[in-house]
């Protein structure tokens, strides 16, 4: 054997070797991280088999298990065996049945009176409240909440429960309409008027750290850095006088001026937020765009534009800076009235000291779905610079959107239909008249088709309810046997994991695992154990839904029962949803115009201005 193949022999036996200790070393390695993943895939079996057992004892139904499990932890079976009346914070579950739950696991010793019922009722009240948008709740409509309920002396047993730090208590001046914010003067001789609120801990502490981190901008902003000799300071007054239009040149002054400022406007000044962007880029900065949907990303035009969620979670933009702050001196956000209490207070924490906010949005949409109105609260605090464009939405339905605003609903002026306007007599007809739309007549007469045209409409239940529309609109556009879960390959469908959240997708496929969704060019794979929860059809939306979307056709429906609950801003944001066409098919008769003209949002109870008021008195004073 020759000196070059002996080192051959040799280095063969030393690689065999090698890989024979790395393929241990491998196998041991597989084996552990396959029994740590096997490990909590054995607790939530067993999570969920002994859950089963306590609802089992406590004639609850079976199909509780997941949600149960889900909402209290794996320690669900021992928390409901000390507290029945926890169940009450599972999605679905009403005091009736949580009653019923606690007399089943209880027996004798359940009663009206024990105190664990009153503290799951009082979170129950406000945690109802809170899926209605408010923050907070008068002392006097929770106590009402649970007398009505049956707990004796509701006012001790609130005592009782703000005792424990679950629910916070705060004193609040009562809002005084068309008043200006009260700033706090020593010479003051009359107190004004207050009311004791009640809020959920995660709520209040989501606005005080909300106001306490618009405070932190404002104050620690100090403008661009001085420049050293051989870099020029960023001209500002230049990238203004070059701005695109004179709104834009006004956002770019205001921004160069202040940490935190607001723009207001329709669709066409969201063209002035990208032009302080792209200024601020052309100057230096670190500067984003981020917008709540992709739909509403993709409209912007800007390269750079990310999504409000994918920014946060790092999916998208600049990512973070070592501090753990994102990398930033610049963020405009647009679609501002979608931001809730808790989402725009994790944004605020993410901005570093000295950064730029800019808050865009159309004033008239409807607030956010989640609890808060964080954009009509700043607004309303006047606490920054505001800046209102005075970029029009034109055309027929930029127009009749435009005169909704302002509260007043004038004839459209339509020559190519852009605009239609059907009265029908009964929820029925309006039904009809909707599908027929869809159906046939849009896709006809204007060549848009049916799966571009989405149909928005009050609420969930009835036949002009979502269930309904959702459930003809199938059998017409994609008939089928529902083989996965009730969803076939080319659904339209909404996912909604948690509430307020709704994402417009198309069903892709499915299987034993569960649905795959192409969620705005994204895919998303549902588990089986949560699509009957999370996805429901969606050629038919809400107009909370439909929010921060548009689409080239939109039919609006209007039926009787909906006449009660009108409002300037349902109206204007379901209407401003269509980019070509608008048909809106109505039969509340005088209540329409009467809503756009008087009723201008459901009204909410929430902390912000005032928190926001008192702590830019405190940082001036």
């Amino acid at each position: 054997m020759t000196l070059e193949s002996a080192e051959s022999a040799e280095a063969a036996e030393s690689t065999e070797a090698a890989e024979g200790a790395d393929t241990t070393a491998l196998a041991e390695a597989m084996r552990a991280v396959s029994s740590e993943s096997a490990q909590p895939v054995a607790d939530r079996a067993e999570a969920l088999r002994a859950t089963a057992e306590v609802l089992a004892a406590g004639s609850a139904p079976a199909h509780l298990v997941e949600a149960t499990v889900a909402t209290l932890g794996e320690g669900a079976p021992a928390l409901l065996r000390e507290d029945p009346w926890a169940v009450l914070g599972v999605p679905g579950v009403r005091p009736e049945h949580a009653d019923a739950f606690a007399r089943g696991l209880l027996g004798a010793d359940c009663g009206p009176d024990d105190p664990r019922r009153a503290r799951a009722l009082t979170v129950w009240l406000l945690e109802q409240a809170a899926l209605r948008g408010h923050t907070a709740v008068d002392l006097d409509t929770v106590r009402t909440g649970l007398e009505s309920h049956r707990v004796p002396d509701a006012a001790g047993a609130l005592a009782a429960v703000l005792g424990e730090g679950q629910v916070m208590a705060f004193q609040d001046e009562e809002p005084q309409p068309g008043a200006a914010p009260r700033k706090a003067d020593a010479e003051d001789e009359e107190e004004p008027p207050v009311r004791v609120l009640l809020a959920l801990d995660r709520l209040a502490l989501a606005e005080e750290s909300l106001a306490d981190g618009l405070v932190r901008l404002m104050s620690t902003f100090e403008g661009d850095p001085v420049a050293d000799d051989d870099t020029p300071a960023p001209d500002w007054a230049g990238a203004a006088d070059a701005a695109p239009s004179p709104s834009a040149a006004a956002l770019i002054r205001a921004a160069a001026e202040s940490g935190l400022v607001l723009h207001t406007g329709g669709e066409a000044a969201r063209a002035e937020p990208v032009a302080l962007v792209e200024a601020a880029r052309a100057l230096g900065l670190r500067a984003c765009v981020a917008a709540a949907t992709e739909d509403s990303r993709r409209r912007l035009g800007d390269k750079g534009a990310t999504t409000l969620s994918g920014l946060l979670v790092g999916g998208e933009g600049p990512g973070r800076a070592d501090d753990g702050s994102l990398a930033l001196d610049l963020l405009v956000v647009c679609d501002a009235p979608a931001l809730d209490a808790e989402t725009a207070a994790t944004l605020v924490e993410s901005l570093a000291d000295g950064a730029r906010l800019v808050l865009s949005g159309d004033p008239a949409e409807l607030w956010s779905a989640g609890p808060g109105r964080v954009f009509a609260d700043l607004l309303a605090a006047k606490s920054c610079p505001a800046v209102a464009s005075r970029t029009p939405d034109f055309g027929p339905i930029g127009e009749l959107v435009s005169g909704i605003g302002i509260g007043e609903l004038l004839p459209a002026e339509a020559p190519d239909k852009e605009v239609v306007i059907i009265t029908a007599r009964d929820s029925a007809e309006t039904a009809h008249r909707a599908l027929q739309l869809v159906l046939d007549s849009i896709p006809r007469a204007l060549g848009i088709p049916a799966e571009q045209v989405r149909v928005l409409t009050p609420g969930h239940g009835g036949p002009c309810g979502t269930r309904a529309l959702n459930a003809a609109l199938k059998q017409r556009l994609n008939p089928g046997p529902g083989s996965f879960g009730g969803f076939d390959p080319g659904d339209q469908v909404v996912h909604s994991p948690s509430p307020g959240t709704a994402r417009p997708a198309t069903v892709r496929e499915g299987g034993p695992e569960g649905l795959v969704l192409d969620c705005e060019g994204q895919e998303l794979r549902v588990p089986r154990d949560q699509v009957a929860t999370a996805v429901r059809h969606g050629w038919a939306l809400t107009a909370h839904q439909a929010a921060g979307r548009r689409w080239p056709a939109v039919v609006v429906l209007l039926p009787p029962e909906a006449a009660g609950e009108l409002t300037r801003q349902w109206v204007y944001t379901a209407f401003s949803r269509a980019e070509r066409h608008l048909s809106v098919v109505h039969a509340v008769g005088p209540a329409l115009a009467q809503a756009v003209a008087t009723v201008p949002a459901q009204p909410r109870t929430t902390r912000l201005r005032g928190v926001l008021t008192e702590q830019a008195a405190d940082l001036q004073g």
